[in-house]
């Protein structure tokens, strides 16, 4: 029911990750069940492909982080493209790291929060000389644990193929995870299910 605009000739990465269907799809069914403000935050957004399903799942206010600004003008394409437009979805150009930790010192909170990070980065423009998921995950969810509303949830996901969760580091900081790979991986990626960690 959305459309996207997706580039075949000019690059590698064509705009939009099919192994995240079933994960866009289910952001779409959570936003549906948020209560509240339904605030939504879409962190590492690359083309805001989430967003758009975040949108049409009634979050009624939208925010779309990438430190590309490339990308956040593809994200507000496709966001007009499927008829969500305004103030109410806002394009934030930043390092996610720092804003994240920035917005942890402010009373905005969100509802339902969409974490697709990198694997490995070392743009210029990063506070830190780069960031490992691996090394960098405990911080970076700790720090999206904070920004959530009371009754609000997150969905953290990489591609790491050997990805392991800190979780006694999460525990003690009172973030819980539940393993939701299994029910994210589309039908189409069965044969190799280490295409995401959800």
């Amino acid at each position: 029911g959305l459309t996207f605009e997706v580039n075949l000739a000019e690059r590698l990465d064509t705009g939009l990750f099919l192994d995240h269907r079933d994960v866009r799809a289910r952001v779409r069914e959570m936003a549906k069940e948020t209560l509240g403000s339904k605030r939504f935050l879409n962190l590492f957004a690359y083309t805001g492909t989430a967003t758009c399903y975040a949108a049409d799942g009634g979050a009624k206010h939208t925010t779309t982080v990438d430190l590309s600004r490339t990308y956040l003008d593809w994200a507000e394409r496709n966001m007009e493209r499927n008829g969500f437009t305004g103030r109410d979805h806002e394009f934030v150009q930043a390092d996610v790291v720092r804003w994240v930790t920035e917005q942890r010192h402010t009373y905005n909170r969100w509802d339902l929060v969409f974490c697709d990070v990198p694997t490995f980065s070392n743009s210029q423009r990063m506070r830190k000389s780069s960031f490992d998921v691996q090394r960098d995950h405990v911080e970076l969810i700790i720090g999206v644990s904070r920004l959530l509303t009371r009754n609000g949830s997150a969905i953290f996901s990489c591609n790491l193929r050997g990805f392991k969760p800190d979780v006694e580091a999460l525990k003690k900081a009172g973030v819980v995870l539940e393993d939701i790979t299994e029910q994210t991986i589309p039908e189409d990626f069965q044969r190799n299910k280490k295409i995401h960690h959800c």
